[in-house]
């Protein structure tokens, strides 16, 4: 081989060498955005992958319909704050105990509280949907998958979380009218009966 075709090599070696080290940032940067997307998505996806969880969260905002205002807004705001909380104690791993039987006791409850139409103060009723939200937000977190931003997952459970949670007020709405009452006390009365074949099933 001459030495001009060895000189062509050599050339020819450098310049895949810096377009693959120019290429480089690019796709660990691609990979990156990829991998945000896909946690703000798996975050937004999860809480709709469980009825339990979908039921519990849309009775906090039928609960909230059916006590009026204020708490109409401050439960649906006291849940994913403190949900927050709990995923943040999954992702750290950090334990707690009894997290599918807290999920399917919240229905219950929160099912039972629109049923009954209990109206309890403000900050009592603000305190049992925050209890709740731990057990929710622990399971989240917990199931964090491989490789996503954990800010973003976070981000898109909560998000997910208020729209279910948005979802119950509207249907609580109807609360106002006497046709309406009976439909969301029978809504509260499915989720409580839910809760129970949860915890049977958590239990078992």
């Amino acid at each position: 081989m001459s030495d001009s075709t060895h000189r062509r090599n050599r050339v020819a070696a450098r310049r895949t060498a810096m377009m693959v080290l120019a290429l480089a940032p690019a796709a660990a940067l691609a990979h990156q955005e990829t991998g945000q997307a896909a946690g703000f998505l798996s975050g937004l996806a999860h809480p709709v992958s469980g009825l339990d969880h979908v039921l519990a969260m849309i009775a906090v905002g039928l609960w909230g319909a059916v006590l009026g205002p204020p708490a109409i807004w401050v439960l649906p705001v006291a849940f994913p704050m403190v949900m927050a909380l709990g995923g943040l104690m999954g992702l750290l791993g950090i334990p707690v105990p009894g997290v599918e039987i807290g999920i399917a006791v919240s229905a219950i409850v929160l099912g039972a509280m629109v049923l009954a139409e209990v109206r309890p103060s403000l900050w009592i009723a603000a305190a049992i949907v925050a209890f709740f939200a731990i057990f929710h937000g622990h399971a989240h977190g917990r199931e964090l998958p491989e490789g996503a931003s954990a800010l973003l997952y976070s981000l898109g459970f909560v998000v997910a979380t208020g729209l279910l949670h948005a979802a119950g007020i509207v249907i609580g709405v109807a609360h106002r009218w006497p046709a309406g009452r009976q439909l969301v006390r029978a809504a509260g009365g499915g989720v409580a009966l839910a809760g129970l074949f949860f915890l049977r099933r958590a239990i078992a």
